[in-house]
């Protein structure tokens, strides 16, 4: 199976795809069923209900999803009676539009489901204003809309208990597609025609997706009882499975190498050729696995191919020693770690192997998994606490509540076209929390938009048979739902094209519902990035430092644990993963803040080059933190000897993280600096000169990390 036949399996076997049938047969079916029957205003309402409930139907535990489906019921069924009445009063309308923007924005505060609720009584608000009910038909209206989303609703139920492992697998099997990129990407470092630093912004960006997958996982596991507590086998392999791709991540970042002198040294011989073939062998392996899993469709594999080809490259290897005698230690380094990885590649396909994993302990460990995920309690005093200019998300709320305050006036005095609600519609969608964010979404809505109306005018001009437009129309909803979450120009082009499709069989004119569509879209999009650059601004320059603190707290905490390794005082397996997802997970955000703040104005962007550089050096220091640990946790019980230099190698790395960390937060407490005494262990023979360079590394690393930090911490000329 080639690249894009893999890619075509991940897309039809995904959760987007699987949501966008949902959503699609969800708006449809009312719609096209009423219609039949002589009902279309009353399956169009029902219609609506459904695409305003589905807004909160995404991806995680199944509780919380029907959480928050039913919480935008409540909400929907409160804003369609608010907005009947308001309707009543031009001024009145605007109250409650100003209101709604405001209250259901600061919804944020909760997470991004609970946004995603407000979003769904916003957007139900803005869509009433097209034909606001009479107030007599107010209540039978907003019933209509509550149907709509208990279909929704019930569709959704419905589908998890026929498959309940299904979004699981589904979220793992995309994790380990990122992986397998994430991996292919390293098999650049050896080709030394490419540039290292492309390479290296390519590897952070692609850390940021596997950080996000990995989260939507361990969200989506470990907070679903029926899979954490291992009840079934399929439960227990979505686990093991899972926290086997956690440790191969850690074990392809722990492969940092001087790649510049690896070129220099070993370019001529051809054997980096040969290394980065292997590496993307294994990379595709992963991802056969990948998609398998999320297609629920057993794979043998070809791990003796690996094997067989791995002994080749060690062959190879020796016989490069015996030209370059003693020159070949980092190579036989980059071959053991290759090892490990293809082991682990063969763990992960022990996910098809049903009878081990049934035989595996089936103990319970919900309170220790459930460690590794975020709480966040649904309080009152949150709302109030967040009533304040130094929060975002009210930041936030004022920006969307005068940028729909702003298209409402225009759309009732400057442009009155029929579908005027679609500027106020595109500054609720265009408007996000951040400049960069807004600015590339208001990009892809106007392109997206032309692109659409061509493809939807092409689509009436070509296809004059209506059974076939419609089937074009159906095609072109489920493309538009499955990208929404992953590629929304795309869902903005086939949106765009499929509305046009629509209203052409409701009478309309395409060409101007295609021109007041293009208007309405200029407007909003010029209303929603004036507003969100101009009142105070969220510049990702500004938020940069506190990521950077963030990183230097997870690392000094990783290098602390390695400390306490070397002292003979090991970290419980758990408590190991925990310091390693916050060392992940600070460093994928800190890498997607960064390519946020390259998005933005260059006027407002704070030393890229320099910032650049503490995202890379962060990489390399927390790979190398990850290599020695596992070569002392595979040491274990017995324990290496901590000798004089080393520990002040040690020491040294700590001291000056510490000063970078106290820069970058200056209301930080200096951490302390002293190491624990060693314990009284025999220690065991190693590699004393090995161990010492490593630690060196990391004092020079860390050292780097401070000069970088020294420029960072200065203001702005």
């Amino acid at each position: 199976m080639n690249q894009s036949s893999r890619q075509l399996r991940y897309f039809f076997s995904g959760q987007n795809f699987s949501d966008g049938v949902r959503i699609t047969v969800a708006i449809l079916l009312p719609a096209v069923l009423l219609g039949q029957l002589g009902h279309f205003a009353e399956g169009l309402s029902i219609s609506t209900g459904a695409l305003c409930v589905s807004i909160t139907d995404t991806p995680g535990p199944a509780a919380h999803r029907r959480n928050g489906m039913l919480a935008a019921l409540v909400v929907v069924g409160l804003t369609s009676l608010l907005t009947s009445v308001a309707a009543l009063n031009i001024w009145a309308l605007a109250l409650e539009i100003g209101g709604l923007a405001f209250g259901l924005t600061m919804l944020l505060v909760w997470g991004a489901r609970a946004g995603a609720v407000g979003t769904a009584g916003l957007l139900n608000a803005v869509l009433l204003l097209a034909h606001p009910p009479a107030l007599a038909a107010a209540l039978p209206h907003a019933g209509l809309l509550l149907l709509g989303g208990l279909w929704y609703v019930g569709l959704g139920l419905l589908a998890y208990q026929v498959r309940p492992y299904r979004p699981a697998q589904q979220a793992l099997g995309e994790c380990i597609h990122a992986l397998a990129g994430f991996l292919a990407l390293k098999a650049r470092f050896y080709e030394t025609r490419t540039d290292l630093d492309d390479d290296y912004r390519q590897l952070v960006a692609q850390q940021v997706v596997v950080n996000e997958k990995q989260e939507a996982v361990r969200d989506l596991v470990f907070r679903t009882r029926q899979i954490v507590n291992e009840t079934t086998s399929t439960g227990r392999r979505l686990v093991l499975t899972f926290v086997e791709t956690v440790d191969l991540y850690e074990r392809i970042t722990v492969g940092y190498y001087d790649y510049a002198a690896v070129r220099e040294a070993f370019d001529r011989s051809g054997v980096l050729a040969e290394v980065a073939r292997l590496i993307r062998h294994v990379a595709t392996e992963l991802d056969h696995l990948g998609v398998a899993i999320q297609a629920n469709h057993a794979y043998r594999g070809t791990g003796p191919a690996l094997s067989a080809e791995w002994e080749r490259l060690q062959v190879r290897i020796s016989a490069l020693e015996a030209e370059l005698p003693g020159q070949t230690r980092v190579l036989k380094k980059i071959l053991v770690n290759l090892r490990d990885i293809i082991r682990r590649v063969g763990n992960i396909r022990r996910y098809f192997d049903e009878a081990l994993t049934a035989a595996a302990p089936a103990a319970s460990r919900a309170a220790e998994h459930t460690r590794f995920v975020a709480h966040q309690e649904i309080e009152a005093r949150t709302f109030a606490q967040n009533l304040t200019m130094n929060s975002a998300v009210f930041r936030h709320a004022v920006r969307m509540t005068v940028a729909c305050l702003v298209a409402f006036g225009v759309a009732e005095t400057l442009w009155q076209g029929q579908h005027n609600y679609w500027i106020l519609m595109t500054v609720t969608i265009m408007l996000k929390p951040g400049f960069s964010l807004t600015r590339q979404r208001n990009t892809e809505r106007i392109v997206g938009t032309l692109a659409g109306g061509a493809l939807g005018g092409a689509v009436l001009w070509a296809v004059p048979w209506m059974e076939a437009r419609f089937a074009i129309l159906v095609v072109f909803m489920v493309v538009a739902y499955s990208f929404q979450r992953t590629k929304y120009a795309v869902t903005v082009v086939f949106l765009t094209a499929y509305l046009l499709i629509m209203f052409r069989f409701l009478g309309l004119s395409y060409l101007g519902v295609a021109q007041e569509r293009i208007v309405d879209t200029l407007i909003g999009c010029a209303i929603a990035l004036g507003v969100g650059g101009l009142l105070f601004p969220r510049w990702e320059s500004d938020q940069l430092s506190d990521y950077m603190a963030a990183a230097l707290r997870a690392n000094l905490a990783y290098l602390r644990q390695l400390a306490d390794r070397l002292a003979g005082r090991p970290l419980p397996p758990h408590e190991y993963r925990l310091l390693r997802k916050d060392v992940y997970v600070s460093g994928a955000n800190l890498a997607a803040a960064f390519q946020r703040m390259l998005t933005e104005p260059k006027s407002k962007q704070h030393r890229p080059e320099q910032t650049h550089e503490f995202v890379v050096l962060n990489h390399i220091l927390s790979s190398n933190i990850a290599a020695l640990t596992g070569t002392l946790r595979e040491a274990a019980p017995a324990v290496p000897p901590f000798p004089p230099e080393s520990r002040r190698a040690l020491t040294s790395a700590v001291a000056a993280l510490g000063k970078s960390l106290v820069r970058m937060a200056p209301a930080a407490e200096a951490p302390n600096v002293e190491l624990l005494p060693a314990e009284p262990v025999a220690p065991a023979v190693a590699d004393d000169k090995s161990l010492l360079e490593q630690l060196t590394f990391l004092q020079k690393v860390s050292t780097d990390i401070g000069k970088v930090t020294e420029v960072l911490a200065r203001p702005a000329a």
